[in-house]
């Protein structure tokens, strides 16, 4: 179990919201949960480490299924169930990207609903499917966002610091960090060097071998490494778009990672010439457990139900008899 620490004014500001029926006291709690804040009421974990559950690229729609195949909605919601009964609990999620399918405010709507029964704090950020504006829009409330400009923020965990980084381009597949985005990365990083940090981004910094996938890849991803380099406190990059479990190393110990969709996965074809083309692959997430010493292990995790547990030493004993 965690050990939510609420400082004086947010324990105020809860009481009185829950009292005089504002909110339940859950839906309190995930909204002040999201605050920039540094007293946001972030679990602090008893069990000597934090764990990060990922999930992205839901592309959640309200009309029809995806390509004519995929009901995302269903998928996404099968995913927050299988978050909702994970035992230990994750402090935080986190959603790499790509939440709706065509950045619709009628999808963002939806989403919301979907996300509703987690009572982990949730942590979005955009990507090429996304609209930046609708979603700043549509999650106002959650307050991490900043008003205007590029959707990039900072989380700070007990054990870790969580650095959002925007790298949508309005319009296009692919991604960027422009020279105002890295500047602001530079000073957030510098602000603290001591602290185990992670960025999650949607955009990969990396290139995958999925050509199709490539094509709409990352502008700036050299400039990315070649800052990362000077901030050796970065461990890891946690990042979406592709639909698949991938990881790379990125110079020095940063391990960059990608994780598979709630929905569908993009095929995996290493042929220069392969088309642009989905699977219905296992739908999953990852778990990113991090220690006090800023260590990271990462789990990729199935969200459809399959046979087991079973015993391993009962089934050995059952078989020697």
């Amino acid at each position: 179990m965690g050990l939510v620490r609420i400082v004086c004014n947010v324990a105020i500001v809860t009481l009185l919201q829950v009292v005089f029926g504002q909110s339940s006291l859950k839906e309190v709690l995930r909204e002040n949960a999201l605050s920039p804040t540094p007293w946001r009421p972030l679990a602090l974990t008893l069990r000597g480490h934090m764990i990060l559950a990922q999930i992205t690229d839901f592309h959640v729609r309200t009309g029809g299924r995806a390509y004519g195949v995929v009901n995302t909605a269903t998928c996404l919601a099968a995913a927050v169930a299988r978050l909702s009964a994970l035992d230990p609990q994750p402090d935080l999620v986190v959603a790499t990207g790509d939440l709706t399918d065509s950045g619709r405010p009628e999808e963002y709507e939806l989403l919301r609903e979907i996300l509703r029964p987690l009572a982990t704090p949730v942590y979005l950020m955009p990507g090429n499917h996304d609209d930046r504006e609708t979603l700043r829009q549509a999650f106002r409330g959650y307050g991490y966002f900043p008003a205007a400009g590029f959707l990039n923020y900072v989380v700070e965990a007990p054990d870790l610091r969580l650095v959002a980084l925007d790298t949508v381009v309005t319009g296009e597949g692919g991604g960027m960090l422009c020279a105002a985005r890295l500047d602001w990365l530079e000073r957030e990083l510098r602000a603290a060097p001591e602290r185990a940090t992670a960025i999650s981004m949607h955009h990969p910094p990396f290139r995958s071998g999925i050509a199709h996938m490539d094509a709409i890849g990352l502008d700036g991803a050299d400039a990315f490494a070649a800052l990362l380099a000077r901030h050796p406190q970065v461990k890891r990059v946690f990042c979406g778009h592709l639909h698949r479990a991938i990881q790379t190393g990125l110079g020095g110990d940063i391990v960059a990672s990608t994780a598979p969709s709630t929905a569908h996965q993009v095929n995996l074809d290493l042929r220069a010439d392969g088309p642009a083309t989905f699977i219905m692959e296992p739908p999953g997430y990852q778990l990113h457990v991090w220690d006090a010493r800023g260590a990271c292990v990462s789990h990729t995790g199935f969200i459809d139900a399959y046979d087991g547990p079973y015993p391993f030493h009962d089934i050995a004993a059952a078989n020697a008899r």
